[in-house]
């Protein structure tokens, strides 16, 4: 199952870099001209692109770009003439450190709000939770970011407004960015949560004097984390992609924060690279949330 999905992973790949690189060609502005400047001349703007390769036809520049990916080159950037794979892996670990910490505020806030909220339907901590949750999801993440930064860096400073030196540097943007999710996170377990306890196998262990913690956690919570999982990997996807407002707000210099600068200077192997390492890691992610199912549910087998 896995090396199927591998395969698939491959021409999935190859579709998107074609469609990516003809997407870009689109995008109105001209490469050469940003890079020789505003006071270039015709002639000198027609030698940069005769030297970036710019006057080939479309299908002969991706050809050209397809078998450097298989030789292991990923392109130089336009922007900088620094290979690109180097440039990206400059910027990938703060995008990975701020996703993870993004993560573990979602999953410590989130899963426990809802499990106790379906466990009281009702009472005054399921109003308050889901109240707060409906808010939270309903925040913009640029606003949440610049109200802790207003709070915890500049009237208290407990914590640096921006950077990505540290890990002290991503308490802020990761509870910025992870409340958002844990908000969307706690009405799911909350809903899927109260689907399960309602359920023929949960009244028998009750029956049975089973303790009611032991019948949450380990009989009513691992059946109704199907779901969750399948959110939480959709969320590190999309969180790996690059949280662009985030990283703006936070001056942090990730991912998401480059691809946009590299597409105002149309620097296009900057893009195709970091775009098709994003979609892998989505890809990833989505493989081994479907192979998880299995730990989960081993009623769940695949073909």
């Amino acid at each position: 199952y896995i090396a199927g999905r591998l395969s698939q992973l491959g021409i999935t790949l190859l579709g998107l870099s074609v469609a990516l690189f003809w997407l870009l060609h689109l995008i109105p502005g001209d490469p050469a001209r940003l890079y020789a400047g505003p006071e270039a001349t015709k002639e000198e703007i027609s030698q940069v692109r005769q030297r970036l390769g710019l006057d080939d036809p479309i299908h002969v520049q991706y050809l050209r770009y397809a078998g450097g990916i298989v030789r292991g080159d990923w392109g130089t950037s336009i922007r900088t003439g620094r290979p690109v794979m180097s440039e990206i892996l400059g910027r990938y670990p703060a995008t990975l450190n701020l996703a993870f910490f993004s993560l573990l505020v979602t999953v410590s806030f989130g899963i426990p709000a809802g499990v106790i909220s379906a466990t009281d339907p009702g009472s005054r901590w399921d109003h308050w939770t889901m109240t707060l949750a409906v808010l939270a999801a309903s925040v913009p993440v640029f606003w949440s970011g610049l109200m802790l930064i207003l709070f915890f860096a500049v009237k208290f400073p407990l914590f640096p407004s921006g950077g990505s030196e540290g890990t002290i540097f991503f308490v802020l943007p990761s509870l910025a960015l992870g409340f958002n999710s844990a908000a969307v996170l706690a009405r799911l377990t909350r809903s899927a949560m109260t689907d399960v306890m309602r359920e023929d196998y949960i009244r028998t262990a009750r029956a049975k004097g089973l303790r009611e913690r032991k019948v949450i956690y380990r009989h009513a919570f691992r059946n109704a984390l199907l779901p969750l999982v399948t959110v939480l990997g959709m969320e590190a996807g999309t969180l790996l992609s690059g949280a662009v407002l985030t990283e703006t707000v936070f001056s942090i210099n990730g991912l998401g924060r480059y691809i946009v600068q590299s597409i105002g200077f149309r620097d296009y192997p900057v893009i195709m690279g970091a775009v098709l390492l994003l979609a892998l890691n989505f890809a990833l992610i989505n493989l081994f949330v479907d192979v998880l199912y299995c730990l989960i549910d081993p009623r769940i087998r695949f073909a």
